[in-house]
């Protein structure tokens, strides 16, 4: 792991989406941070020792989708699918499908593996399977403000977390979708035609020696997702977390924060490969392009 010195930063941003502001100053504490996400070895190394049983491998519990026909109750989970041209971006389901048979194991569905794949980020992973993993090592999931903190990489307020340009040297830093998405996709390093995850390390650490901070997957953290900050008009406030849910109408599970980005985000769809993106998740979500990297604090080693 990589030790992170304690400091404050200005966390968020007022430039992008509304959820991202306000910008306000954070203290938080010495930490230990994997250098990049949990990659399908080490899970597949849990899962032997543990016994594991990820959430997108057992059959969905009737109370927790009362609404959902008996015979749809199959394990399963979310799996992007490009469209075949252009389409309109205001709805999210032209191009995931939840598919029967989808989980860490098979990221794409039935007939999918993971050969060759040891070293890319595990995917699959809804917030409770993260979380017991992070438990069996010993560690835990990042807060939000930790996870940024560590993926700015010493550059307080620049855009990304390399800087301010998205490709300074002429040359993509980061696995994401460059093209019209999601329909026209031109691969990078390390990508294959079709879009998908890289190995860890594909793409150069930012200046704290952390791989993957943005793009590739998105990544879990601790807190409970509210539409925007919360800033202190009198200090910084250290190591802040948001530990109670805001329960939305007709939302049985409550969402927590990811950050990063992913290899599905585009410029001219949701920008969101910047160390203050965030969006919200909820926590029974299993999708292939979702993963999570873990933290020991200093307190509890």
């Amino acid at each position: 792991m990589v030790r992170i010195a304690g400091g404050d930063f200005r966390m968020g941003s007022e430039d992008y989406f509304p959820e991202e502001g306000p910008v306000h100053r954070v203290r938080v504490d010495s930490f230990w941070i994997d250098p990049h996400p949990v990659t399908n070895a080490a899970f597949r190394r849990f899962v032997k020792r543990s016994g594991y049983v990820t959430v997108a491998e057992r059959v969905p519990a009737t109370e927790d989708y009362p609404d959902a026909e008996p015979a749809n109750l199959t394990p399963g989970a979310l799996v992007f699918r490009p469209t075949s041209g252009p389409v309109p971006l205001d709805d999210w389901r032209r191009w995931w499908r939840y598919v029967p048979g989808a989980s860490w194991r098979h990221p794409h569905g039935p007939g999918s593996t993971l050969d060759g794949l040891d070293r890319h980020p595990v995917t699959q992973v809804a917030y409770e399977d993260a979380a017991a993993y992070a438990a069996w090592a010993g560690k835990q999931l990042p807060t939000e403000a930790e996870w940024e903190y560590a993926a700015r990489g010493g550059l307080d307020s620049a855009t990304y977390a390399w800087g301010d340009e998205f490709e300074p040297t002429g040359r993509r830093l980061a696995n994401v979708w460059v093209g019209a998405f999601p329909w026209k996709f031109h691969p990078g390093r390390g990508q294959t035609p079709t879009p998908g995850t890289t190995a860890v390390g594909t793409y150069s650490p930012n200046g704290y020696g952390l791989y993957d901070m943005t793009g590739n997957v998105w990544e879990w953290t601790v807190d409970f997702f509210r539409r925007g900050h919360s800033a202190s008009s009198c200090c910084a406030p250290r190591n802040p977390r948001v530990d109670t849910p805001e329960i939305e109408a007709a939302q049985r599970f409550p969402r927590r924060v990811i950050k990063g980005g992913s290899y599905l985000c585009a410029a001219d769809y949701c920008l969101r490969y910047r160390p203050a993106a965030r969006q919200g998740q909820t926590e029974d979500t299993a999708t292939c392009h979702l993963g999570f990297r873990c933290v020991v604090r200093d307190g509890d080693q």
